[in-house]
């Protein structure tokens, strides 16, 4: 009993550390400061290796909703399974390996969605972007087409 409170307490420091910064847990395992990357990559750690299944299910809706009923599902479990291990295999060692100086783990992207995806988010729009109440904004004009090409009729150029 009392080693598992220990383990509580650790858990609890760890926790509260990365919480104590104006940082995620991703951004807190990928720092340079070792008080930093230590308490982010052990929760990345935990939180990847708790919710790993999360995976499986999302890819495997999104798969069927996207695809033909059958092959999308197929296609959305095979990607949610490889996703899940990853994920996994990522949460695992950044559990074992946090306290490692320099070493920043395996990150797996916060998406549920695409575990590789690593882009970030897009920039939130400006203030200045938006049109006050009372206010008319002409619509934008429409593009120009773009000129259509006239397909070359391949009896032309034979003699008859």
């Amino acid at each position: 009993m009392k080693k598992f409170m220990i383990f509580i307490m650790i858990m609890a420091m760890a926790f509260s550390s990365t919480h104590a910064f104006a940082e995620d847990m991703w951004q807190a395992a990928e720092s340079q400061e070792y008080g930093k990357k230590a308490g982010g990559m052990l929760g990345r750690g935990l939180l990847n290796a708790a919710s790993c299944f999360v995976d499986l299910i999302v890819q495997t809706v999104e798969g069927t909703k996207q695809g033909p009923p059958v092959v999308g599902t197929l296609a959305g479990l095979g990607g949610g399974a490889a996703c899940t291990v990853l994920r996994a295999g990522s949460g695992v060692v950044d559990v074992a390996t946090f306290w490692v100086p320099g070493f920043n783990g395996i990150p797996v992207s916060k998406s549920y969605y695409n575990c590789l995806d690593f882009e970030e988010a897009a920039p939130v729009a400006d203030a200045s972007e938006f049109v006050k109440p009372g206010e008319y904004q002409a619509p934008a004009a429409a593009p120009a087409p773009a000129p259509v090409e006239k397909a070359h009729d391949p009896t032309e150029y034979v003699k008859k």
